[in-house]
């Protein structure tokens, strides 16, 4: 099965959808946003690693910044913080380049590396929609951290890819429903940028329609 264009979902709401659901429904189906200090440090760290020059070469190491990429095969598009080519002889070739290159993606990330898979996953997509685009195998990347300025190395695993598949398809189903799950509050919470606009301990009590609903009464 092949996806359409008009159906490709963002590729950096991998991310959203495993650190929850609700929240990546807010962003991504009702189109609801909110600033805090982490997201903005963390827009300001992509918007450098894209200011520099779109391609540089360096020796047997091509750098290309904000590259476009998509998978018609799961039905996400995006875009990759920094992807280098590196010259090696079972490479794939590129259009104007001589010799052959296996593509390395870079994600940049605020913070530290964090106990869970979500970045390792929004990676991992990045260099499925790379291999379908290319006709390649890539079987690792990097993420770099901001506060430890340090490069993580991650191996695109059998169980890493089905993770990202199964998540990819579960944001397809849920989409299609087009409704916003509730959650459990959990310590994550505190550091969202939506807690004020998803109300997570309400939803211990009532809807946040039902909760809406009452305030529009109290002001007629």
């Amino acid at each position: 099965m092949a996806y359409k264009e008009e159906e490709f979902l963002q590729l950096s709401g991998i991310q959203h959808f495993l650190f929850c659901r609700r929240q990546w429904a807010l962003i991504h189906l009702e189109q609801q946003w909110a600033e805090n200090y982490r997201t903005t440090d963390g827009m300001l760290m992509h918007k450098n690693a894209h200011d520099d020059q779109q391609r540089t070469r360096r020796g047997d190491v091509l750098t290309v910044r904000a590259m476009n990429i998509h998978s018609a095969r799961l039905g996400i598009s995006g875009q990759c913080d920094v992807v280098e080519f590196h010259r090696c002889p079972e490479g794939v070739t590129l259009s104007g380049i001589e010799g052959l290159w296996i593509p390395y993606p870079v994600e940049y990330k605020r913070g530290k590396a964090k106990p869970n898979e979500m970045d390792e996953a929004q990676l991992c997509a990045q260099a499925l929609c790379l291999e379908e685009m290319l006709c390649c195998d890539i079987p690792e990347g990097a993420l770099f951290y901001g506060e430890t300025r340090h490069r993580q190395t991650v191996t695109f695993t059998p169980e890493l890819r089905s993770i990202v598949e199964e998540t990819v398809k579960e944001m397809h189903q849920l989409y299609k429903r087009g409704s916003t799950p509730k959650v459990k509050p959990r310590k994550g919470c505190n550091a969202c940028s939506l807690k004020d606009l998803c109300l997570p301990k309400l939803m211990q009590k009532a809807s946040v329609a039902s909760y809406l609903r009452r305030g529009l009464e109290d002001l007629t």
